[in-house]
């Protein structure tokens, strides 16, 4: 099956569980023709297709509760309970039971794919070693959250460094176009994250991420106590694995995933019904590869990237034994070679899209 087949049957099947937006969808379209990066981050359902098979002895692990669709702009901030700065994985659309190396292979792979694009400036052979570094402490030491308060200083450097200004933030948040109907689960799931009942506001749509491009999207932005404030409510539908498998009874994992893992979760960060829904605001955001500020920080990023994929699979605690066996039964280099054939795997499908 060819990737314009792939995504033409897999669109199909996820229009059974949610209305998609028809422009979102050719934006998406347009973003996968421009580069093998973004392609990569749009078509995770195409990556679940093929990747056991293009990595059978890579692909051939123990299974646990994984992110699915893991990349290094799948990382961000948000605020806790206590109002820290908390850094971490910042989506779990796609979570579903993998092998424990899909994180592993498909972050790596997204490296090799930046580092390509010039986002990265590393060596990719230790770029692998350094996110297998993370991941095996995290693993040994029972993981840890990174709160940006005490510890962390270089990380917490570069989440300030990139946190937006209120004022352009929310010029562009009043710029988004206003929507009169609104699904009433959607209204039901933005209010019950709301500080108090009876808060006015306005709802608008918003055009965010790649994977999640096409599903409903809604944000209701409101004045509260003499400030703005911002709740969204996106569509979650089963993850593309269930798509692959043709699963009758699919389950979303989005809710046990952050529920199991080591984390300092963002209280306003939950599942209602079919809804995912947060709390918008300029220190609550995806941290983009263009936006670091020095390349001296790379390494350290990637470490604790595979650190904090440690933390997301230390929630499947009975695996984990048999995760650090097979780590150590691992030839050198396993996570390179897999990347490898996946990026090129990703970059012919990129180019049969772009000219298709």
């Amino acid at each position: 099956m060819n990737i314009q087949k792939a995504t033409k049957q897999y669109e199909q099947w996820l229009s059974g569980f949610t209305p998609l937006v028809k422009s979102d969808v050719d934006f998406k379209h347009q973003q996968m023709a421009k580069a093998p990066f973004p392609f990569m981050r749009a078509t995770f359902y195409r990556w679940v297709q093929i990747w056991q098979t293009v990595c059978k002895e890579e692909g051939d692990t123990p299974v646990l509760l994984s992110v699915g669709d893991l990349h290094v702009e799948n990382f961000g901030t948000w605020r806790d309970a206590e109002g820290r700065l908390v850094w971490g994985v910042n989506d779990f659309d796609e979570s579903c039971h993998l092998p424990y190396s899909n994180d592993l292979i498909r972050l790596a792979t997204s490296v090799k794919l930046a580092i390509e694009a010039s986002h990265l400036h590393l060596i990719f052979g230790s770029a692998c070693q350094t996110i297998l570094s993370g991941y095996a402490a995290g693993l040994k030491t029972g993981g840890r959250a990174y709160v940006l308060a005490e510890d962390h200083g270089w990380l917490r450097t570069i989440a300030h460094s990139i946190l937006s200004d209120p004022v352009p933030y929310w010029q562009k948040m009043d710029s988004l176009p206003i929507v009169k109907i609104v699904p009433e689960s959607a209204i039901a799931a933005i209010e019950h994250v709301m500080p108090q009942p009876g808060i006015r506001y306005t709802v608008r749509h918003r055009v965010a991420g790649l994977g999640s491009l096409g599903h409903p999207r809604f944000v209701a932005i409101a004045e509260w106590e003499d400030g703005k404030l911002a709740r969204e409510a996106k569509a979650l539908v089963p993850s593309s694995s269930v798509w692959t498998r043709e699963d009758s009874s699919p389950e979303i994992f989005y809710q046990a995933i952050i529920d199991r893992a080591i984390r300092c979760r963002d209280p306003f960060v939950r599942l209602q019904g079919h809804w995912i829904v947060r709390r918008l605001a300029p220190d609550c955001s995806r941290i983009e590869l263009a936006s670091l500020p020095e390349v001296s920080s790379e390494e350290k990023l990637l470490y604790a990237m595979g650190f904090e994929t440690a933390n997301i699979h230390l929630g499947s605690k009975k695996i984990i034994k048999a995760v650090l066996e097979d780590l150590k039964r691992r030839k050198n280099g396993w996570l390179q070679s897999a990347a490898e054939a996946m990026a090129e795997t990703i970059h012919s499908d990129w180019e049969s899209w772009k000219s298709g």
